[in-house]
C-alpha cells in the first residue's frame, strides 16, 4: 500500500474502463485511487460533463441476445462476473428492441455514485502527467489521452508501438466469402521472407467495368465528418483513405492497393483489370482485412459498394473501415496475457488504449484488468479466461491472437474465436455461446476455489 495517499492500485482514467476496474478492485477489498482530470478544468473534446464512464458517442452497448451475437454474449459475462458497467445499465434502460441501450445521464450518474459511495474507492480529480514509476497502476484513459500523458506512455512503450491516427480496414468473415470466385495467391504473386507457398493472400478479381464502377461508387459514396478534433490531423500516406487515392485520379488504385501486377487468375491464366486482395486477421483465419481499404464512407454505403466486388457479393463485416484520430498501443506486443507492461509490469493497461473498440469491449478490459490486479495483490492465481469464451476471445485479440504486424482495434465479434468444426453454419452462433457458457462457469468455478 502507498502509505502517503493509503492505496494499493492508482487507476488513471474514469472512462467505462477505469470505472469497472475501481469497482472490481474494491469489492476484492483493495484500496482504489482512481485520477479523473474531468472536474479540474481540463477536458477532452469528446466529454461533455465531469461524470465518470460518460458515454460520448452511441448510447447504446449493442444487441444484448446472448445466444446468437458476441456482444450480449460478452454483456452475459460481464454480469456473471458481477459488472458496475452492466449493473448500472439496467435501471438506465430505454427501449431499443433486442440491444441494450441507456440514458447516457442516468447512467454515468449511477455509476458515479456507486463508486462515490464504495468505501475502498477515492476519487480525485487530477491531471496524471506521467506514468508513476513505481506502485500498481492501472492506465484507462481512452483514444482522447492527454498529449502529455501520451507521451510518457510512448516513451515507455517505444513511440513506434503508440498510434495516434486509427486508420481502420473492414474486416470480412472468412465464410461469407465466395471462393468459387477468389482464388488465393500471395500479395502481387510475391513469396514473402518465410517462403512459403505464395497464397497468403484472396483475391478477388474485377474487370474494367466492374473496376470503373468501383471508383465511382467511392467517389459518390456518403461519407463522415471529421470532428471538429480531427479536422488538423494529417493524412499520411500509409493509411490514405481510399475514396481519396480515387479522387487523385481514375487509375490511381490500379497502381497502388488493387494492384493487379503478378496476378494470374487461375480461370483464365491473365491478370484481372484490378484485384481486392485481403490479408488474414487472426491466427484462427476466421476473419480477413481488405488490404488498403481504410475509407471515411457510412457504414451503409461501404456495405452496399463492398458487396459488389466479385465474390464478397454477400459478405458478412466483423468490423466496417474508418479513419478517426485515436490513440492506442501495439498491445500485443507490448502487455502481457495479464495486460502488464512487459517493460514495467507494475503498469496495466485498460479499455481503448489496449485497442478494443466499443463501450462493451472497453469496460470488459477493464474488468479483466481489475481482476488480474487484484489477484496479483492477493497472490491468489487466475488464469486468463478460456479463449472460446467473449472475454478470452477480446483478451485474446488484444494480447497476440493477431497474425498481421498491422494491430488494429476490434469490436468483439464470433470471428476472434476459435472456430468450430462439424457445425452447420445456421447452428454455429448458439454453438458458440454455449461453448462458451460452459467455458465461462469451469473457470468462474476455478478461481472462486481459489
Amino acid at each position: 500500500m502507498d502509505e502517503a495517499t493509503g492505496h494499493q492500485v492508482h487507476i488513471i482514467g474514469g472512462g467505462l474502463a477505469g470505472s469497472e476496474a475501481a469497482w472490481q478492485l474494491a469489492q476484492a477489498g483493495v484500496k482504489v485511487r482512481l485520477s479523473e482530470m474531468r472536474g479540474t478544468g481540463d477536458m477532452t473534446p469528446a466529454h461533455q460533463t465531469d461524470g465518470l464512464a460518460e458515454l460520448v458517442c452511441s448510447n447504446s452497448f449493442r444487441s444484448d441476445d446472448a445466444d446468437k451475437n458476441a456482444v450480449g454474449l460478452l454483456h452475459q459475462e460481464m454480469r456473471r462476473l458481477g459488472s458496475l458497467i452492466m449493473a448500472q445499465a439496467e435501471p438506465a434502460k430505454v427501449p431499443a428492441g433486442s440491444a441494450l441501450a441507456v440514458d447516457r445521464h442516468v447512467f454515468s450518474e449511477g455509476v458515479t455514485r456507486a463508486l462515490a459511495d464504495h468505501p475502498n474507492v477515492e476519487i480525485v480529480r487530477e491531471r496524471i502527467d506521467k506514468l508513476p514509476i513505481e506502485g500498481m497502476t492501472i492506465v484507462a484513459t481512452g483514444p482522447l489521452t492527454a498529449p502529455t500523458l501520451a507521451a510518457s506512455i510512448g516513451e515507455a512503450a517505444g513511440m513506434d508501438h503508440l498510434a495516434f491516427f486509427d486508420a481502420i480496414a473492414p474486416v470480412v468473415h472468412f465464410d461469407s466469402i465466395d471462393m468459387d470466385k477468389c482464388w488465393m495467391a500471395n500479395r502481387w504473386d510475391k513469396i514473402g521472407p518465410g517462403g512459403g507457398e505464395g497464397k497468403d493472400y484472396i483475391n478477388c478479381p474485377m474487370n474494367k467495368d466492374q473496376y470503373q464502377a468501383f471508383v465511382q461508387g467511392l467517389l459518390d459514396g456518403e461519407k463522415t465528418e471529421f470532428k471538429e478534433w480531427e479536422t488538423n490531423t494529417p493524412y499520411f500516406e500509409g493509411c490514405m483513405p481510399i475514396e481519396v487515392m480515387a479522387s487523385r485520379g481514375p487509375e490511381t488504385l490500379r497502381h497502388g492497393p488493387m494492384k493487379p501486377m503478378g496476378l494470374d487468375d487461375p480461370r483464365t491464366g491473365r491478370w484481372p483489370y484490378a484485384v481486392v486482395q485481403l490479408r488474414q486477421d487472426n491466427a484462427s483465419g476466421t476473419l480477413w482485412n481488405m488490404v488498403g481499404f481504410q475509407t471515411k464512407l457510412k457504414h451503409g454505403a461501404q456495405v452496399e459498394l463492398f458487396r459488389t466486388i466479385p465474390g464478397l457479393e454477400k459478405a458478412e463485416f466483423a468490423r466496417l473501415g474508418g479513419l478517426h484520430r485515436n490513440t492506442f498501443i501495439q498491445s500485443p506486443k507490448l502487455l502481457d496475457t495479464t495486460l502488464r507492461l512487459k517493460s514495467a509490469p507494475h503498469i496495466r493497461f485498460a479499455g481503448q488504449m489496449t485497442g478494443c473498440e466499443g463501450y462493451v469491449e472497453s469496460a470488459a478490459i477493464g474488468l479483466l484488468a481489475g481482476r488480474f490486479a487484484a489477484a496479483e495483490l492477493l497472490n491468489q492465481r487466475i488464469a486468463p479466461p478460456p479463449a472460446d469464451t467473449a472475454l478470452g476471445a477480446l483478451l485474446g485479440h488484444v494480447t497476440g491472437n493477431v497474425a498481421t504486424a498491422d494491430y488494429q482495434p476490434m469490436n468483439v465479434n464470433f470471428g476472434l474465436f476459435p472456430p468450430l468444426e462439424d457445425v452447420k453454419k445456421k447452428q454455429r452462433k448458439e454453438a458458440y455461446t454455449a461453448r462458451a457458457r460452459s467455458s465461462l462457469s469451469q473457470w468462474v468455478d476455478a478461481f472462486e476455489m481459489n
